[in-house]
């Protein structure tokens, strides 16, 4: 774990939207971050693709990240 610096807008972005989410601004955090990876990663899937990427890796107990973003195109779109 370690401490990453963002800008005072960031924060207030994170603490509205945590608030508004039931998160913890921490996991706001998280939760921005790993989208934004995934979306740079994967710039042909959607945004509504990469939510179901995770619910389904989630539910399954499935795929990390770094699988997710390892995996074929194909074996991607199949799975979002």
């Amino acid at each position: 774990m370690g401490i990453v610096k963002i800008s005072d807008q960031m924060h207030e972005n994170l603490r509205v939207a945590s608030g508004a989410l039931s998160r913890s601004i921490n996991a706001q955090a998280e939760h921005w971050l790993r989208i934004g990876m995934l979306a740079e990663t994967n710039p042909e899937l959607r945004y509504s693709d990469i939510c179901q990427m995770l619910l389904r890796a989630a539910a399954q107990d499935g795929p990390t990240l770094a699988d997710a973003i390892g995996a074929p195109i194909e074996e991607r779109r199949h799975h979002a």
